[in-house]
C-alpha cells in the first residue's frame, strides 16, 4: 500500500509539473461541464478488524490480532456535478472481502494458535463527494471523502452454527471514508487510479458465550481499496 501511495503521489506531481511546462491537445474539453455522468470500477481491497480486547481474558487468552486478506471490488459510478471543482458521487459495488482473527488460548496448560476466517459478500453503497484541483492539460488530482452503507450477503448472524464457535457478524455496516486520486483524460473516456482508507463506525461482532467473542469488547471494520474507474 506504501508502494501504491507513492507512486500514485508522484504521478500526480509529475503531471502537475509536465502541465505547466507544456500545453497538449485536450481531450474530452468539454466533459466536466456535463451535470451527469456514468462509468464503472474495478478494484482490489485489503480488509481486517480493529480490535478492542477485553482485560478479563488475559489469563486464558494471550495473543489476538486481526489479519488483512485480498479481495475485489466490481461496481458502477454515479457522478453529479455539484460545481467547479466539487462532485457527488454514488457507487453501488458488489465487493468480495475475507480477514482472519488469531487466537493464542491456554488450554489445559499448553498454548494453542486458533485461526477463525470471515467471508464476506457486500452490497456497498458509498456516498462521496469529490474535491478536484483545477484541470492541467488532460489531467487533474483530487481528493474524496464520505460514508459507505455496507449489507453483507454472507452475514451468518441467524444460523444455527452447531457447535463450530463460528465468529458471527451483523449484517449492516457503516464506514468513514477518505483517499485521493488523479484523473486522466483519454481520448474517449476518463481513467481514474485511487487509493481510499475505510474506516468501520459500528461494532460489528454478534457476541456469544465464547472465549471467540467474549474476550472482545470492539471490533470495527477497517481497510484499504485500490479503485480503477472508467467514465
Amino acid at each position: 500500500m506504501k508502494k501504491v501511495l507513492s507512486i500514485l503521489i508522484f504521478v500526480a506531481i509529475a503531471q502537475n509539473s509536465w502541465a505547466q511546462r507544456h500545453t497538449v491537445p485536450l481531450n474530452l474539453p468539454n466533459y466536466d461541464r456535463k451535470p451527469v455522468h456514468f462509468g464503472f470500477l474495478l478494484g482490489i481491497n485489503s480488509m481486517d478488524f480493529k480490535i478492542t480486547p477485553r482485560a478479563i481474558q488475559a489469563d486464558t487468552l494471550f495473543i489476538l490480532k486481526s489479519q488483512d486478506q485480498k479481495g475485489f471490488n466490481l461496481g458502477i459510478v454515479s457522478n453529479f456535478r455539484l460545481g467547479r471543482n466539487t462532485d457527488l458521487r454514488f457507487l453501488p459495488t458488489l465487493s468480495f472481502a475475507e480477514r482472519d482473527i488469531n487466537y493464542t488460548i491456554e488450554i489445559d496448560g499448553d498454548l494453542e494458535e486458533i485461526k477463525k476466517d470471515i467471508e464476506s459478500t457486500f452490497i456497498e453503497f458509498p456516498v462521496n463527494f469529490k474535491f478536484k484541483s483545477n484541470r492541467y492539460n488532460n489531467g487533474r488530482a483530487y481528493v474524496i471523502t464520505g460514508l459507505k452503507y455496507n449489507i453483507d450477503l454472507a452475514s451468518q448472524k441467524d444460523i444455527d452454527d452447531e457447535g463450530q464457535e463460528l465468529i458471527k457478524l451483523k449484517k449492516s455496516d457503516l464506514m468513514y471514508e477518505v483517499g485521493f486520486g488523479v484523473d486522466f483524460y483519454l481520448e474517449y473516456f476518463k481513467f481514474s487510479p485511487e487509493l481510499k482508507a475505510t474506516f468501520g463506525l459500528v461494532d460489528m461482532l454478534v457476541y456469544d458465550e465464547s472465549i471467540y467473542t467474549s474476550s472482545i469488547q470492539k471490533m470495527l471494520t477497517r481497510g484499504f481499496t485500490i479503485t480503477l474507474t472508467f467514465e
